[in-house]
């Protein structure tokens, strides 16, 4: 998992901010009250501990990591470019379903 982070970190730091991570207007972000896994910033995901459970659930590992931080702003969908053996698509569907779950 460190290393996936890193990668997903340096590719950041590289390229700049991806389009998933362009600013969200507060109206917009207010009438989606659910999160998921291409729009949803891991950071604010980390900060509910019931959606952290979740990604931790399904990428074991990931919410622990002490460079997660470096990821906060952005979702699960962008690092899975840098890092599709440690983040898969059926991991995403995964994580969508049971973050649907949440009120």
């Amino acid at each position: 998992m460190r290393v996936f982070l890193m990668a997903t970190a340096a590719a950041f730091m590289t390229v700049g901010a991806p389009a998933a991570m362009a600013e969200t207007p507060p109206a917009a972000a207010a009438a989606k009250a659910k999160y998921n896994s291409s729009e949803t910033e891991i950071g604010v995901m980390l900060d509910d501990p019931a959606a952290k459970a979740i990604i931790e659930k399904h990428i074991p590992g990931m919410t622990t990591d002490e460079q997660i931080d470096m990821a906060r702003g952005m979702t699960l969908k962008a690092v899975q470019q840098y890092s599709p053996d440690d983040v898969t698509d059926a991991q995403l569907a995964a994580i969508d379903a049971d973050l649907a779950a949440l009120k």
